[in-house]
C-alpha cells in the first residue's frame, strides 16, 4: 500500500452552483529553494542529522529523522509504546530489513498511521522494529514524494507547498550541554563535584550543602567500595569448563599503558574486588 493525502470535499450550495464567467486560469507553484538566510539560527558547520517534530496519530512526536536515503518508514519501540499499540494492531510484515550498521533487525510488524504536517495529512505504512534507535521514528522517500517537500539537513529545515504558500517545519533545538563548575569537597583536590555553573546561587549553595551532607555515599576509589554483594553485580567469564585453556599469546602494551594497567590492578587487589587465581597447567 502507497502513502495517501487525505482531502475534505464538500458540494456547493444550489444558490452558488450558477455558472460565472470564465476567467483564465494560472497554476500557480510555489517554489521551493534554500539560501543562506536559511542558516540562521543553525550551527555552522555540521554533522546533525534532520530532526524534527511530525504529528503522529494525534500526537506530537519528537526526534522523528527525515531520511531521503530510505525507502521506508520506520517505527522504534518508544513510539510503539508511546503510542500504546498492540500486537494485533500491526499487519504482517516479513520482508528484511536492514539497519544503519548492516544487520538484520527483529520486525513486530507494520501500521498505517496518518502524519499531519500543517494543514495536510498523509497516510504512510510504518514498519514496527525491535531495536533499539536514538529516534522515535524516520520518514523517508514514502512520506517526502506524496506530501512534495524538499529537505535540507544542511539547513536544517523541512519546506513544502500548500495551496499557493510554502510552510516550513524546522529541525528541534539542539540540546546544548551546561557549562560546569568544579567544587573541591576538604583538601583533596582529586576529590570534587562538578555542578552547573549557571544554577541560581541559593540552588548551587543547597546542592553543594547536600553533597558534602552525604559525602560518605560515595566512593571515590575502589577501596572505597569493598565487599559488594554478589547479588547486585558479578562479573564472570562465558567459558566452557570442558575444554583445556589455551595460553594466548602475550600483548605488549607501552610503557604508559602497562604501568596504568599494574596500578589499576594492584587497587582492585587491595579492595579485595579481584583476586589471582591459578589453574593447573
Amino acid at each position: 500500500m502507497c502513502p495517501s493525502r487525505l482531502f475534505s470535499v464538500a458540494q456547493r450550495p444550489a444558490e452558488e452552483s450558477q455558472p460565472e464567467p470564465k476567467r483564465a486560469r494560472m497554476n500557480f507553484r510555489p517554489t521551493l529553494s534554500f539560501s543562506e538566510e536559511d542558516k540562521i539560527g543553525t550551527t555552522q558547520p555540521h554533522n546533525n542529522a534532520l530532526l524534527i517534530t511530525l504529528r503522529i496519530r494525534n500526537y506530537d512526536v519528537k526526534r522523528v529523522m527525515v531520511d531521503g536515503g530510505s525507502g521506508a518508514e520506520v517505527m522504534y519501540p518508544d513510539l510503539y509504546k508511546g503510542l500504546r499499540l498492540k500486537l494485533e494492531d500491526l499487519m504482517p510484515y516479513n520482508s528484511p530489513l536492514m539497519s544503519f550498521d548492516g544487520k538484520l533487525v527483529i520486525l513486530k510488524g507494520m501500521i498505517r498511521l496518518p502524519i499531519q504536517t500543517g494543514p495536510e495529512t498523509v497516510e504512510v505504512n510504518f514498519i514496527v522494529v525491535d531495536t533499539y534507535s536514538p529516534y522515535t521514528a524516520i520518514v523517508s522517500r514514502p512520506w517526502l514524494h506524496t506530501l512534495g517537500p524538499v529537505a535540507s539537513s544542511l539547513h536544517q529545515k523541512v519546506k513544502f507547498p500548500s495551496g499557493n504558500q510554502v510552510l516550513k517545519i524546522h529541525a528541534a533545538e539542539e540540546a546544548k550541554c551546561e557549562d560546569l563548575e568544579k567544587v573541591v569537597i576538604g583538601d583533596d583536590p582529586e576529590k570534587f563535584f562538578r555542578v552547573g555553573a549557571q544554577l541560581p546561587l541559593q540552588e548551587k549553595e543547597e546542592l553543594i550543602k547536600f553533597f558534602k551532607g552525604n559525602i560518605d555515599v560515595f566512593a571515590w576509589d575502589a577501596c572505597d567500595a569493598p565487599g559488594i554483594d554478589l547479588t547486585f553485580i558479578c562479573h564472570h567469564l562465558n567459558v566452557n569448563s570442558s575444554i583445556t585453556p589455551k595460553k594466548q599469546p602475550p600483548r605488549r602494551p607501552s610503557r604508559e599503558h602497562a604501568d596504568a594497567i599494574r596500578d589499576e590492578v594492584v587497587k582492585f587487589k587491595r579492595a579485595g574486588a579481584i583476586k589471582e587465581v591459578f589453574y593447573p597447567k
